[in-house]
């Protein structure tokens, strides 16, 4: 019997997480990360299962589900990959949170609000360890071993793009903004499918699907930073990023139409950390074109994703659909 068979739908242990013959779906994935949590120390337990009472879109565990399903993938591996990356995705979403500042996360307060910031610290380190163990767990019923290492590329630049933020200033250039925010935001979009195409045999398509995630992980950044501006994003400060001087594709839009002598006072303001004058510069942000200059070029970016959407193998695109919808709508909120 070899390890496939072996680690079969039948023989593999999910505790009826699955029925026999039922499609999983983001829901199955929840409720198996649910019972890996179980082994979680006591001393983060209350803080893992508070974050994942409210899972959020888990777009990712979804996209992994459907283009598995796709490429008939056996159901135990897909689950447990699926798994994998939206764990990886929640971990940096509570080191994300301790790094910017976010005191809110999916209308509830942050981890490291609520229960400190070492214990947030820690529990997203314990969940990337869970997140490689379900992740080798799926490379060893698959025989990928390839898999673990797609999960550990991502994260490195997902982990570089968000190291980058530490050193931005205002000055930069609008490139440099792009290249932060496809680093932050598309490795993990890409991962899901990434993972199946190379269990499947068909990691060719990995360039193109990485293209795609590259341009629609740039635009939803870019609607996300308009929505910051309009204070609409979730956050309780309106103009947060300008605050604590993160990278926004507004920011840099308004700082590129400054004149010399605007220029260097906002620049001034901007690199001496003092927020006194903040309502100030918000409203003068505000009442630029700033938005609007973003606005068409979140747009831009987005049609270059459609276009790649058609190039994608009808296997890739079924998988890419939900999430692509989801992220046009956001897009257009912000616009």
């Amino acid at each position: 019997m070899d390890k496939l068979s072996a680690f079969s739908s039948e023989a593999f242990n999910f505790k009826g997480l699955v029925a026999q013959n039922e499609f999983p779906n983001a829901n199955h994935v929840h409720d198996l990360i649910l019972n890996r949590l179980e082994n979680v120390d006591a001393s983060l337990s209350e803080a893992a299962f508070y974050h994942f009472e409210t899972p959020g879109k888990m777009l990712r565990a979804k996209m992994a589900i459907q283009s598995a399903s796709l490429a008939e993938i056996d159901t135990s591996i897909s689950l447990l990959w699926a798994a994998a990356v939206e764990v990886l995705h929640n971990a940096s979403l509570i080191h994300d949170d301790i790094c910017d500042g976010d005191k809110q996360r999916r209308g509830r307060s942050s981890i490291w609000v609520k229960f400190g910031q070492d214990t947030a610290l820690t529990l997203g380190d314990w969940l990337i360890a869970l997140s490689f163990e379900l992740a080798s767990e799926a490379a060893e019923m698959s025989n990928t071993p390839r898999l673990v290492g797609i999960l550990a590329r991502h994260m490195a630049t997902t982990t570089a793009g968000q190291a980058m933020e530490f050193r931005w200033d205002s000055t930069q250039s609008w490139d440099v903004y792009l290249k932060i925010a496809a680093d932050k935001t598309a490795p993990l979009l890409t991962a899901p499918i990434h993972g199946v195409t190379l269990m499947s045999g068909t990691s060719g398509l990995g360039f193109a699907i990485s293209g795609y995630f590259c341009d629609l992980g740039k635009a939803y950044q870019i609607a996300n930073d308009i929505l910051n501006f309009k204070g609409t994003d979730g956050a309780k400060l309106i103009a947060g990023d300008l605050a604590r001087r993160a990278p926004n594709a507004v920011t840099v839009s308004f700082v590129e139409s400054l004149n010399s002598d605007d220029y260097n006072e906002f620049i001034t303001w901007y690199n001496n950390s003092d927020n006194k004058d903040l309502e100030l510069w918000r409203d003068k942000v505000l009442s630029s074109k700033a938005i609007e200059t973003a606005s068409v070029r979140m747009l831009k970016i987005l049609n270059a994703a459609e276009r790649n959407i058609n190039t994608l193998p009808s296997s890739a695109l079924e998988a890419v659909v939900p999430v692509h919808t989801i992220i046009k709508r956001v897009c257009a909120l912000s616009a």
